[in-house]
């Protein structure tokens, strides 16, 4: 609503200035507590820190609200806001990041992250304050040279998560491993028309990890109607039309779980099932792409009278 009184440039800087704000403010005061939680890690300060983690999830949210001219959110079953998901999403923006966390019909979003970003200044003394899970992996190298190390990874990555089951939650994935632009999608050759490649590995680890503790699989499709490809940019200027993000509940099939790493039966197989995700995915961007180039043919006609 604020987005139609203002004009553009002067809603976008302000959504910018506001979602910059709230990142701060709010990184500054998980990282306080994260280092409270290392002297005294008690209950009390946990919940301190969820606190501080909503507060940024709301600014986010007044943030969009600001900056784009309307948020579309549907979800093809029903979330419970108590319990723990796998999310799987394409990835366009550094502006998916706060689109996920400003669902309020959502779990608190986290993220499976390297145990080397653990020793990050903020990002990893925050990401663990919240306790977000860690994920350290050993190569196929390090197995070879030491065969001790098999199954340890699995190991190692679920003692980090022993936080994780205590607060209902949803570990996002972006499966393609990196943004999409039309440079890496030429370079990788990619089957789909508007995605890049799925990478399997990343979220077969993390149902093999976490997978009795999750208790089903969100399929998000985030899609932005902006001027150019540069969403972050029409954001920032005002340009963002609208930002629909789909969300398909889905069980977690028992095919789904196993030893990626080291069975290659179920590797090949896991592959194939997220590449039908994937297809089916690319079909759904396709069809909104359509109804987006429809509404603005539509609304070109009813501004120059033209039919």
């Amino acid at each position: 609503m604020l987005k139609r009184l203002l004009p553009k440039w002067l809603a976008g800087a302000l959504a910018t200035l506001l979602a910059m704000a709230n990142t701060l403010v709010w990184g500054v005061i998980v990282f306080l507590l994260g280092l409270v939680k290392i002297i005294a890690p008690i209950r009390p300060v946990t919940l301190l820190l969820h606190w501080a983690y909503n507060g940024w999830r709301i600014g986010n949210r007044w943030a969009l609200r600001i900056g784009c001219g309307e948020i579309k959110v549907q979800f093809s079953g029903d979330v419970d806001k108590d319990a723990w998901y796998l999310l799987i999403a394409n990835h366009l923006s550094w502006l998916d990041i706060v689109v996920l966390s400003a669902v309020t019909d959502l779990p608190a979003p986290k993220f499976f992250l390297k145990d080397e970003l653990k020793y990050v200044p903020f990002i990893g003394s925050g990401a663990w304050a919240m306790g977000m899970p860690f994920m350290k992996r050993a190569s196929k190298e390090q197995i070879a040279k030491n065969p001790k190390l098999k199954g340890m990874d699995v190991e190692r990555t679920k003692k980090s998560c022993h936080n994780f089951k205590d607060y209902p939650s949803c570990i996002v994935n972006f499966v393609e491993g990196s943004r999409f632009t039309a440079h890496k999608h030429q370079r990788q050759q990619s089957p789909f028309t508007h995605l890049l490649k799925p990478k399997a590995g990343g979220i077969a680890f993390a149902l093999q990890v976490l997978g009795e503790q999750f208790d089903g699989l969100l399929n998000a499709t985030i899609c932005y109607n902006s001027k150019s490809a540069h969403i972050c940019r029409d954001f920032m200027t005002g340009q963002l039309s609208s930002i629909e993000l789909l969300v398909e509940v889905k069980e977690i099939a028992p095919q789904m779980l196993g030893d990626y790493q080291h069975d290659k039966q179920f590797r090949v197989e896991f592959q194939r099932l997220l590449n039908d995700v994937w297809y089916e995915k690319d079909q759904l961007i396709a069809k909104q792409r359509d109804a987006q180039s429809t509404d603005l043919e539509m609304q070109v006609i009813k501004n120059t009278g033209k039919v």
